[in-house]
């Protein structure tokens, strides 16, 4: 009787809609402005380099707060600790309109980052506590399927506004967006932990990682290069291999079979498959990667589009869901913080390791062989991690 009670735990609950609202309207500020913000930069008289720059500084911030994150979620508390980051992330939306020079822009780009790094964190955290223990792999697929649809949509709605409404038109929908999912988190109401109050239980690394986590991240991390690799490098190699129409479809492809597969990956690991739902992710993956480096074609991109979907975008569910299932609640902010931290390193940092294997000679395709590889490296990292 009781089993059955708590596989009938509900999933969409009040709490469930508010705190994925949270989620993905905070994902499509980041993802809308991703997309623009370059060619806004370029707009400005500056280098590729430097837009790349204001670019990537976004998540050199995010990585910069979610290192904080952590110990701030488990100090001060987890709804406040959200309520301050995505303050500052509105007010940052806000601070797109005095922007006059490439520099203020980079400042604009990192305050932007720090708001949303430490956000993501509270908000995955405060879901954690809020979806059911019994169905939680299940319930986790649905609620980061706010993330998917803004990997889809963001994108799209940016380059949509930007090419009508211009950059003053982005920065107002951003705004927009990101005042949508601040109201979410005032509406929001749950049952929250009690959390520490003294800083001498836990030292040194211990406020910035949960090492419990580290494995789990580690391997994530590995897989998280490979999808950069497409990310930041696919409209180009599209050219190079004239396959831009095929590549144009790319992420909505990955979109769909994400949403489709998600709820089904969480159902398998709710039943205990942790490392069959690993292992299928990654080497899903690295076939991916090396078909579309050996053999580019509009096939070879629809499959690495459904196999990066089962990749990085199954695996980054499954294994968020891996680290706060398995960590008590006093670490949880902890065990999450690290969780991304390593996927926002390899994200961040990845693309100039993986830029320096592009030569002349041998144009991208070299990205997506070593990326393949790197994909691998993670496959007995995960065996060994989750058969400890």
């Amino acid at each position: 009787m009781m089993m059955n009670v708590q596989e009938n735990e509900k999933i969409f609950t009040k709490s469930f809609l508010l705190i994925f609202i949270a989620l993905l309207f905070t994902a499509l500020v980041m993802y809308a402005l991703m997309s623009t913000v370059t060619e806004y930069a370029t707009s400005m008289g500056t280098t590729a380099t430097i837009a790349g720059l204001v670019s990537g500084i976004y998540i050199f911030g995010g990585l910069c707060s979610r290192i904080y994150s952590g110990n701030a979620l488990s100090r001060s508390g987890w709804k406040r600790t959200a309520l301050i980051f995505m303050g500052i992330h509105f007010i940052a939306c806000l601070l797109y309109f005095i922007v006059d020079s490439v520099e203020l822009l980079l400042i604009v780009r990192f305050i932007h980052g720090i708001g949303f790094g430490a956000s993501a964190n509270a908000i995955v955290t405060i879901a954690s506590e809020i979806l059911p223990k019994s169905r939680f792999g299940e319930a986790f697929g649905y609620f980061m399927l706010g993330t998917t649809i803004a990997v889809g949509l963001g994108p799209y709605v940016g380059g949509l506004v930007y090419d009508n409404l211009h950059s003053t038109g982005c920065f107002m929908v951003a705004s927009v967006f990101s005042a949508i999912a601040l109201i979410a988190m005032v509406l929001l109401r749950f049952d929250e932990p009690e959390h520490e109050t003294s800083s001498d239980e836990h030292s040194g690394l211990e406020k910035v990682f949960e090492y419990n986590a580290i494995p789990v991240s580690l391997f994530t991390a590995l897989t998280s290069l490979g999808y950069v690799s497409i990310l930041s490098f696919y409209r180009l190699y599209a050219v190079e291999v004239n396959l831009a129409s095929a590549f144009s479809w790319f992420f909505i492809i990955y979109s769909i079979i994400l949403i489709v597969s998600r709820p089904i990956a969480g159902r398998i690991q709710d039943r205990g498959g942790d490392l069959i739902i690993c292992i299928v992710g990654i080497v899903a993956q690295s076939i991916g990667l090396f078909l579309i480096a050996v053999a580019p074609s509009g096939l070879t991109v629809f499959i690495c589009a459904v196999c990066a979907a089962l990749g990085f975008g199954t695996l980054n569910s499954a294994c968020t869901t891996i680290v706060t299932r398995n960590t008590p609640p006093e670490r949880r902010s902890y065990a999450i913080s690290t969780f991304f931290i390593f996927c926002d390193g390899t994200m961040g940092f990845g693309p100039a390791l993986l830029g320096s294997f592009v030569s002349a000679t041998s144009g991208y395709a070299p990205v997506y062989l070593i990326s393949s590889i790197i994909t691998l490296i993670a496959l007995p990292i995960a065996i060994y991690a989750l058969k400890r």
